[in-house]
């Protein structure tokens, strides 16, 4: 066989699709949205559409989950206790120290004992103290429940809540706000200590009539002040004088 003769051989030998142009992938894929959707359906991993939001998964709480939830404060209420007449401050500390051991401090908020500064004068001097204007009771901020109640009822000393056995009504804001103005009032003007009655008779120790006694007449609690009968002369004059201004007799 001649070189001719075999060159022919092998040509009819090959298949006719091999002797046809190899398609180009660039050239046959189709523009615009057609190329993408083209390339996402393609081999390989299938592709993330990054103009889609994902959807949160389960469980997770995002940013808007926290929209519109009212602070835990605003869940916590007033409510009045009371307990054993002198125990106010110890009910005060042993409540707080069982909030946080059995874990309800997110539960029960401030823990009052409302008190109002008093001046008293003793030998002279002035002294400011604090006075109870509530004795044998406490207000307690609290979001009830079952557990909450459970653990301010069974704090030692505690005798129950004002207005209701299980369910106890809480506090008006009408109420509180009466309260807490009251105790801010005090602290920036203290209140003489009073204890005095009409018809009493007191001993004057400062000013012009120093040493004179005389009858209690009328008392101005507002001002602080007494209007005091005194015998001048024989005649009954009357005088005003502070609360820190008279004691009783010796």
């Amino acid at each position: 066989m001649t070189d001719t003769d075999k060159r022919e051989q092998i040509d009819s030998d090959v298949p006719a699709e091999a002797s046809s142009p190899v398609p180009d992938p660039v050239a046959e894929t189709p523009a615009g949205d057609d190329a993408h959707d083209t390339a996402a359906t393609g081999g390989g991993e299938p592709a993330v559409e990054t103009d889609t939001p994902m959807a949160a998964p389960e469980g997770d709480s995002s940013e808007d989950s926290s929209e519109g939830e009212s602070p835990e404060e605003d869940n916590k209420e007033w409510y009045i206790i009371h307990t054993y007449s002198g125990f106010e401050n110890k009910v005060m500390q042993s409540l707080r120290q069982r909030a946080d051991a059995y874990g309800m401090g997110d539960k029960i908020g401030e823990i009052l004992v409302p008190t109002e500064d008093v001046v008293e004068v003793r030998d002279g001097k002035k002294y400011t103290l604090k006075k109870k204007f509530f004795p044998g009771y406490v207000l307690v901020q609290m979001e009830m429940s079952d557990e909450a109640w459970h653990v301010v009822r069974s704090t030692p000393k505690v005798t129950g809540f004002v207005g209701g056995s299980q369910r106890p009504l809480p506090m008006t804001q009408e109420e509180v706000d009466r309260i807490l103005g009251q105790i801010h009032v005090t602290e920036a003007k203290p209140k003489p200590k009073f204890d005095y009655k009409v018809g009493e008779t007191v001993k004057i120790t400062d000013g012009p009539f120093s040493n004179f006694t005389g009858v209690v007449e009328e008392i101005n609690e507002d001002r602080a002040t007494l209007k005091v009968m005194v015998s001048i002369f024989g005649r009954a004059t009357p005088v005003e004088l502070e609360f820190h201004q008279v004691k009783r007799p010796d």
